[in-house]
């Protein structure tokens, strides 16, 4: 038995043994099979990155020779539409080879049918042409290159197109047949949109072209754009574009570069982010939303965009022509590259006319012509009843007269021309007409201004502004009238002044300010524009609510305040006047009387009077120059003296009846409106003005009256904390246009010439090559080298100048391309730099360095969007390699050392604290703390090293729990415990010593926010207590 049992455990055991060994062959042989899996997957990722590069080669290719099959066909079509475009033609000619030859073969080809011999005199056709051509017509009778849409296209569902609508239809069409891109330019409101999609679905379902377009519009509109596509063109493949860096990453590589879309749907932002992928592509057609952005031609957007490549453009704007001629130029050349190549021939040729403007007006309208259709709402939309607007003049109440007045007399000389030099002296001056407009808000944009504390929500906030009280009589006749108000205004803090009026009147209202996020923004949209909607206002800052809403259930416009730019106005008032409205739409405008205001709106009058005449008549603006030193001080010298003198008219204004005002507002209004209607090219260009001296008042003069009393001398205003805070300042600085330095002339680059960034770390030869490739590409396209010019240029002789001028010639004339090898070894040496670090990672990462540590990994990950530890440690490793390639490395290194400098003086400072707290077996009753017997104390020795006990528990430095006591003691956050700390650990001698501060010298208590003060510091109900007081603090 025993025998028996022996014979069964050795089996057993051989069994076991062998169970063992086939397991481990199993293992070997699964990671054999996944190791060959993942080579089996590496090759066909390969084989797919290389399929998509050839396919995107091919299509480019493809699209080149369309292109330039294109090319005959366009110059036909625009020489038969004036011979004007032959004089931008000749010049192109002259300065490109190639495009020389195409034209040459034109014009042979049409020369040999001229010179054909012909059946009877006088060039008629003879029978046997006569019935050529009609069986050439006959074997093309399906050619749709005359095809017109005389009705709503049946693949546009859920929904019609409107007359007008299909006449923009077909004129898109006409474009494409003759190889023309376009502007659309509409005014707003005329559903732009819907005609861009039904043309996108005409090249789908007509010319068998589904795609790929790419469609680009701002953020705001984004989602409105991709509901417009599923609405009107439901079978249209949309691929919206737009997400966070990790999700953008997996959509590229599924959906975009595998081309399963129609329409790629993304922003501006996005594009700039994804140009290296989307610059792959052969796109049929490029559709750019509110294409006034790239109206300059040297800004990031506007060259990124200019290297995508595509087939035809399309421009859509409503405003495409804000300014002047240059930027019109710069939309031309966009669209038509080989015809307006060159800004400098397009301007003299518009601007060196002799003087006779008939002539220029009849050019410009020919030029425009061809690619610019623009229709306006009351020529179109008969059902759509034209706005009304009227001007609504204010007077200044008492608090705004002194503000106003302190405001022009802390800066005497620079209102007095004594500013300096120029540039200077015209900064002081637009800082004087930013506060004084801020002035003709409301006086409590200015700290110190609003009575408090307690700051409380009632009267005052309406009697201390003049635009309030008229606001408050007008939105009292509107309720009762049942309308429902859309109020702008551009600044976001006056819309927390405005915000809080709601309140006090029991008005309800949404808000959008530039701020709110998308879905903020979504919602209130939604919210006010439900059936029965209880919203009585809706709060908009003119910028942000102007863009791609539509709030047709509004019939009342108020602009607060008027912008710079009228366009901007046009477009806020366009939310509610646009198709669907079906009441009568009245827009008010509040004009400070006898102020800045008046000479704002002057100028607006002027803009849009000069758009008028270009864009709608065909006649030309000279261009418009920023407003200069003279012009400002015009402004902020208007009514200057009727601010100071008379009172008796502003009180007649805030008691008059609302209807008086309105009354009086018409006529005013009319009479302006009159006044530019008349004014010619000439008359808009210059303002003057007819008053007096800005400062005889009560018969002295201020100019020489100083105030010593410091209550005359105000500061930034105080942020208003429920919203982020506008840069105010800065947005009137940009408003105004103020001019930047010249740009200098760039030499050109290759199309798709790689930007090499130094913090990418490429290969040093990496740069050798690309050098080599640019200066044979300037060979190639005859580039001549100007001479230098600007601060470096200053300090050169002619000679010296010459000479630069030559070497760099000579390294152009003597380039020779790339070898087969070179190329290669240049692709092979892209792939070895950090080609997904962009400036802003970089910034991160040495920021990080500098607040963790060069050597904590995952702390700096931590801060970089989208990238992984192991992507920072490899970038690390070669940053501190070479660091010293990087532009401004010092400035870099030394701030990355100064933080490390106070880690380490953060874990010393931890090290001793830590030293004199374990001295002692129970800390929160033995530690001693001496206190400097001369000062008082407000907390007890027992609060004082619980607080000493838990720094050191939680860590120095770790502001989390510093916060956390300041609310627990009432303490104010600038007199925190941090700085106790600070003291308590910052001697050097000893542990012991850092005890001997007194910790309640830095926490005094203050009366206006203590948990100690007096019930009686704030006694103001909470009904009347402002929302805005919270904020004060």
């Amino acid at each position: 038995m025993d025998r028996v049992e022996v014979d069964r455990v050795s089996e057993d055991e051989a069994m076991h043994s062998a169970d063992e060994q086939t397991e481990t062959m199993s293992k070997k042989e699964l990671e054999k099979i996944q190791k060959a899996e993942r080579k089996v997957q590496r090759e066909q990722d390969r084989a797919l990155i290389k399929q998509q590069k050839d396919t995107f080669e091919q299509d480019l290719i493809q699209m080149d020779k369309d292109k330039l099959a294109d090319t005959s066909n366009r110059i036909s079509y625009l020489l038969g539409q004036t011979e004007l475009f032959k004089h931008f033609i000749d010049l192109k000619k002259a300065k490109d080879p190639e495009f020389a030859r195409l034209m040459k073969e034109r014009s042979e080809g049409q020369k040999d049918k001229v010179n054909a011999p012909k059946g009877s005199r006088q060039g008629r056709k003879t029978e046997k042409e006569e019935d050529q051509e009609l069986l050439n017509d006959e074997e093309n009778e399906n050619d749709d290159s005359s095809f017109v849409f005389t009705e709503s296209p049946g693949y546009i569902k859920n929904g019609v197109l409107r007359d007008y609508q299909i006449q923009g239809l077909n004129w898109m069409v006409s474009l494409y047949k003759n190889g023309i891109n376009g502007i659309l330019a509409d005014e707003m409101g005329l559903g732009k949109t819907l005609q861009t999609i039904s043309f996108l679905g005409y090249l789908k379902h007509v010319q068998g072209v589904p795609g790929p377009h790419l469609v680009i519009v701002p953020k705001s509109t984004l989602h409105n754009w991709k509901n417009e596509f599923n609405k009107w063109l439901p079978d249209a493949n949309v691929f919206l574009l737009h997400a966070s860096k990790e999700e953008r990453g997996e959509m590229i590589r599924s959906t975009l570069l595998t081309q399963k879309f129609d329409v790629c749907l993304t922003s501006y932002d996005i594009c700039l982010l994804e140009k290296t992928h989307i610059k792959k592509f052969a796109w049929q057609y490029i559709v750019i939303d509110e294409a006034h952005r790239i109206k300059n031609e040297n800004s990031q957007l506007s060259q990124i965009i200019r290297t995508f490549n595509s087939k035809n453009r399309l421009l859509i704007t409503g405003t495409p022509l804000q300014n002047n001629l240059h930027e019109l130029w710069a939309l031309l050349n966009f669209l038509l590259p080989d015809v307006f190549s060159s800004s400098e021939d397009f301007d003299s040729w518009f601007e060196n006319q002799g003087g006779d403007q008939d002539k220029v007006v009849e050019q410009l309208h020919k030029v425009l012509r061809p690619f610019l259709l623009r229709r306006i709402k009351a020529d179109v939309e008969k059902s759509l009843l034209p706005k009304k607007e009227i001007n609504l003049y204010v007077g200044l109440t008492p608090m705004q007269r002194k503000w106003y007045q302190r405001i022009l007399e802390k800066d005497i000389d620079a209102v007095n021309g004594a500013g300096g030099n120029k540039r200077e002296g015209k900064t002081r001056l637009l800082n004087i007409v930013m506060q004084l407009r801020k002035c003709c808000n409301h006086p409590y944009l200015f700290d110190g201004a609003e009575p408090g504390p307690p700051y409380t929500t009632d009267q005052h906030i309406v009697d201390n502004a003049g635009k309030m009280v008229v606001l408050d009589k007008l939105l009292q006749r509107m309720k009762e009238k049942g309308s429902r108000v859309l109020l702008f205004s551009q600044m976001s803090r006056v819309l927390d002044i405005l915000e809080d009026y709601c309140n006090f009147r029991g008005y309800e209202y949404c808000r959008i300010d530039g701020q709110t996020n998308h879905e903020d923004r979504v919602s209130a949209i939604d919210e006010y524009n439900k059936p029965d909607s209880s919203k009585f206002i809706f709060l908009l800052t003119t910028r942000a609510g102007g863009l791609g809403i539509n709030l047709v259930t509004a019939d009342i416009v108020v602009l607060y305040d008027s912008d710079w730019n009228p366009q901007v106005d046009l477009q806020a008032q366009d939310r509610a006047h646009r198709i669907g409205q079906k009441k009568q739409v009245y827009v008010y405008r509040f004009v400070t009387e006898n102020g800045i205001e008046e000479k704002v709106l002057e100028r607006a009058a002027q803009k849009l009077r000069l758009d008028q005449l270009v864009i709608q008549q065909g006649h030309m603006a000279h261009q418009q120059k920023t407003a200069n030193k003279d012009e400002l001080l015009t402004m902020i010298q208007h009514g200057a003296a009727e601010v100071f003198q008379d009172t008796a008219a502003d009180k007649s204004t805030f008691d008059a009846d609302i209807d008086q005002i309105i009354a009086r507002g018409q006529e005013k209004t009319s009479e302006l409106n009159q006044k530019f209607s008349t004014y010619g090219l000439d008359d808009l260009q210059n303002f003057s003005s007819k008053d007096g001296s800005a400062y005889d008042w009560q018969g002295e003069d201020w100019s020489h009256k100083r105030k010593a009393d410091g209550s005359l001398l105000w500061i930034a205003p105080a942020k208003r904390e429920r919203k982020a805070n506008y840069a105010v300042d800065d947005y009137y600085r940009d408003a105004l246009r103020v001019a930047p330095k010249a740009p200098t002339v760039k030499a050109p680059r290759p199309p798709k010439a790689l930007n090499i960034n130094d913090f990418q770390f490429y290969p040093p030869r990496l740069n050798e090559l690309q050098d080599r490739e640019i200066l044979f590409y300037r060979k190639s396209i005859g580039y001549r080298v100007p001479k230098a010019i600007g601060p470096e240029a200053a300090n050169m002789t002619d000679e010296e100048l010459e000479e630069q001028q030559q070497h760099e010639q000579a390294l152009i004339d003597t380039a020779e391309p790339l070898t087969e090898d070179e190329v290669a070894e240049k692709e092979r040496l892209l792939e070895e730099g950090f080609e997904n670090w962009s400036k802003r990672d970089f910034i991160s990462f040495y920021k990080a360095c500098e607040k963790f540590g060069r050597n904590n990994h995952a702390e700096i990950a931590s801060e970089l969007e989208g990238k992984t530890v192991q992507e920072v440690k490899a970038y690390s490793k070669v940053f501190w390699k070479r660091y010293t390639e990087v532009a401004d490395h010092e400035r870099i290194v030394a701030a990355i050392e100064k933080g490390e400098s106070k880690l380490q003086r953060q874990s010393d400072i931890q090290e001793q604290l830590s030293a004199v707290i374990h001295r002692h077996r129970v800390p929160l009753q033995q530690l001693k703390i001496t206190y400097n017997q001369t000062k008082t104390k407000n907390y007890t020795e027992e609060e004082d090293r619980f607080l000493i006990v838990m720094l050191e528990r939680l860590g120095y430095g770790n502001q989390e729990p510093v916060l956390f006591f300041c609310v627990v003691l009432g303490t104010k956050k600038e007199e925190a415990p941090v700085k106790k700390a600070k003291g308590i650990t910052s001697s050097r001698a000893s542990p012991a010593a850092s005890l001997k501060a007194s910790p309640a010298t830095s926490r005094k208590a203050s009366p206006a926010v203590s948990s100690r003060a007096s019930p009686a510091a704030n006694k103001a109900s909470p009904a009347s207590t402002s929302s805005r007081s919270s904020r004060r603090k």
